[in-house]
């Protein structure tokens, strides 16, 4: 599944003759994206793995890369990753190892290819020196990746704290396989585990939990009701009733349980949903959302007040019912859908990025508690993802949100799908506190 079938410039600026002259004349010319196939192995291709001296996750990645069974790259020949450990990296003057390793290696990565380096939270790397050569880390990757995109290719840095590259094996498989095809230029921190890791049936690993999905009618929503049923999830979708006929037939095609009809905002929809999973709850997935767009000037209370009640204040509340009650499984999950406006802004969303903003604020305030509940919290934030909503946007601003990142093109509802599901993953009880976006690095914000 490459590049949706609305994309027209996609298609045309690829075509025989076509995509001659667009090169000539510089024009972006988006490559159909790698995404997951059942029954695909976690990468297809060689990987080629470095470390600078003193490195100590790069046992931890030896041992992972046995385990899916990835071919090793040789010293020539094309490479469908590249991944290096940096943290041994303890001063500035030591960045050249990251020189020494990309300059031959990065002209052998291959289309949809995958770049990940690993170092150490800068706050924990042990001395200023060593502070500043890990920060410098994050404006070397983010760089990488707006070179390789053109391409297809991705390139992620992860912050493993000391001790905690056990829990590396869950984002290193995301990061390295389709499954991540649309996120890149991203910074994760892996922290250590929240509970302990359990066995793992790694093509389902949600097998025998339970999800709530909230906007799950269409659009993104009903796309993660598909993952984590796919990935083995019993999944309760809610949404408002207005959506019923849509949330059914979403329910009917994944074989989930019965939906919730149910506006979130209404004073006792915290009290119901709490009732409906009076047997606990294992992956709660905040998706329901909406846009009131306008300029400040133009905002009256109550579209302001309507939007933030949807986007922010109900998941408070319900966050709130739900933990208060002991209702969040062991190992439980709470993933938000933020946004992009919510981290760079955008004009006429005021509301609607003080809202996604405060998605992120609330991930930051309630990882500390969750972890102490053996539970975890983080979200996504997607740039420009083809639905309806997009689809009906105007030629010029459609454009500029397909074009405007580094894989020149729109993400599908699957990519941020995919992101949530690895968030959910019991496997992923390092991965706390964080927002990823998924936006084919878009140019906007950070």
């Amino acid at each position: 599944m490459g590049v949706m079938s609305g994309d027209r410039y996609s298609q045309l600026v690829n075509a025989p003759v076509v995509s001659t002259v667009a090169k000539q004349l510089g024009l972006p010319q988006p490559v159909e994206l790698d995404r997951y196939r059942a029954g695909a192995p976690v990468i297809s291709g060689p990987v080629l793995s470095g470390a600078a001296p003193g490195g100590r996750i790069s046992k931890a990645v030896a041992s992972l890369l046995d385990e899916i069974r990835a071919e090793r790259a040789g010293a020539e020949g094309p490479a469908k990753a590249l991944v290096f450990d940096a943290s041994g990296i303890a001063d500035s003057t030591e960045l050249v190892e990251l020189q020494r390793f990309f300059y031959p290696a990065v002209r052998r990565l291959q289309r949809s290819g995958r770049v990940v380096v690993l170092g150490t939270p800068p706050a924990e790397a042990g001395s200023a020196r060593a502070h500043t050569a890990q920060r410098a880390l994050e404006g070397f990757v983010r760089s990488l990746g707006k070179e390789i995109g053109g391409r297809g290719c991705t390139a992620q840095l992860v912050l493993v704290s000391p001790g905690a590259e056990d829990q590396l094996a869950s984002t290193l498989r995301f990061l390295l396989s389709p499954r991540s095809a649309y996120v890149s230029g991203q910074v994760v921190r892996i922290g250590a585990g929240v509970a302990p890791i359990p066995e793992i049936e790694w093509e389902r690993p949600l097998a025998g939990k339970t999800a709530l999905v909230t906007g799950a009618s269409r659009g993104i929503g009903a796309a993660i009701a598909r993952t984590l049923a796919r990935d083995g999830a019993e999944v309760v979708a809610l949404d408002v009733p207005e959506a019923a006929d849509e949330l059914r037939r979403v329910v009917e095609e994944i074989g989930g349980a019965d939906p919730i009809g149910l506006d979130i905002t209404a004073a006792d929809a915290p009290e119901r949903i709490a009732a409906r999973f009076a047997d606990g709850v294992d992956v709660v997935v905040h998706n329901a959302g909406v846009t009131k767009d306008r300029t400040i000037a133009k905002m009256p209370e109550e579209r302001w007040t309507q939007l933030l009640e949807i986007n922010l204040s109900s998941e408070e509340r319900i966050n709130d019912a739900l933990i208060d009650a002991g209702l969040l499984a062991a190992n439980g999950r709470i993933v938000c859908v933020s946004s992009m406006s919510g981290i760079a802004g955008n004009s006429g969303q005021t509301n609607y990025a003080a809202s996604k903003a405060g998605v992120i604020g609330m991930v930051e305030a309630l990882a500390p508690e969750l972890a102490g509940r053996s539970a975890t919290i983080n979200a996504v934030a997607p740039g420009f993802i083809e639905t309806k909503m997009t689809a009906a946007m105007p030629l010029g601003p459609r454009e500029a949100g397909r074009r405007l990142s580094s894989l020149s093109q729109g993400g599908l509802p699957v990519d941020v799908a995919e992101t949530i599901a690895w968030f959910a993953s019991p496997a992923s009880t390092g991965v706390n506190g964080n927002v990823v976006r998924v936006c084919g690095q878009n140019l906007l914000g950070a």
